[in-house]
């Protein structure tokens, strides 16, 4: 593989789903609503919420989908509230940002980890379904966001997941080959984006909302999180110098 660079999702993958995104959901869709318990549980069940679980079932809106697409479904079901649907979408990219500063749980310690994976010489990006205000409001208060060569959310132009644009911005901004890149996610979309950009490695993680039969038939590797990445990179360099 000789992978140079990797390329993470974020929320699922570097942060936690279910401690840092059922709070925020659960609050922008009460925002939405208006307060109206009925309505706020109507949208997050449209969004892939089981409230017989309560999680977020995977691939679904809330859970791989980006703010926009997000917004345009909830629009349709708040419009009387909310006719503007760019008034829907600011509220949702807004509240996303501002809650996310409250509960944003990372999967391990990201400075050490991230810290580990530059000490490797490896470039490091992330390319998530939130905004770029969610990207910064949410890894701030880790001291990472410096370390990462390139920054992408749905919102900086390069094509939503799971279409390979923002893999490809990746690649560009590095000067890496798409053979060099691993990809690393806790959703399909995640690794159908690396698997449309070919990229060298496709890695699946259950920090988000997937199982491992999910994400199995379309990952090279299915780890219980990040930190499993190392051992990963260590056998690729194993065998190739074997």
């Amino acid at each position: 593989m000789a992978i140079r660079g990797i390329l993470f999702d974020k929320d699922g993958t570097l942060l936690d789903y279910q401690a840092t995104w059922m709070p925020v959901n659960r609050e922008v869709a009460a925002r939405l609503a208006h307060r109206d318990p009925q309505r706020t549980q109507d949208l997050l069940i449209a969004g892939g919420y089981d409230p017989h679980t309560d999680r977020v079932a995977a691939g679904t809106l809330l859970a791989a989908g980006n703010n926009r697409q997000i917004a345009r479904q909830w629009h349709g079901m708040v419009g009387d509230l909310w006719p503007d649907f760019a008034s829907v979408l600011a509220a949702v990219d807004a509240g996303f940002a501002e809650l996310c500063t409250q509960t944003a749980t990372p999967v391990t310690d990201l400075g050490v980890f991230v810290a580990r994976l530059k000490a490797r010489g490896l470039k490091l990006g992330i390319a998530t379904a939130d905004s770029v205000a969610g990207i910064h409001a949410s890894l701030a208060p880790f001291g990472v966001l410096d370390r990462f060569d390139f920054i992408s959310g749905y919102d900086s132009g390069y094509g939503p997941k799971p279409e390979p644009g923002q893999v490809y911005g990746f690649m560009e901004t590095t000067g890496l080959a798409s053979h060099e890149v691993m990809m690393v996610g806790d959703n399909l979309h995640d690794l159908h984006m690396g698997r449309a950009a070919a990229a060298g490695c496709v890695v699946g993680v259950l920090t988000g909302t997937s199982a491992r039969a999910d994400l199995a038939p379309h990952a090279d590797h299915v780890l219980d999180d990040i930190t499993g990445i190392e051992a990963v990179l260590d056998l690729d360099l194993a065998t190739r110098t074997a």
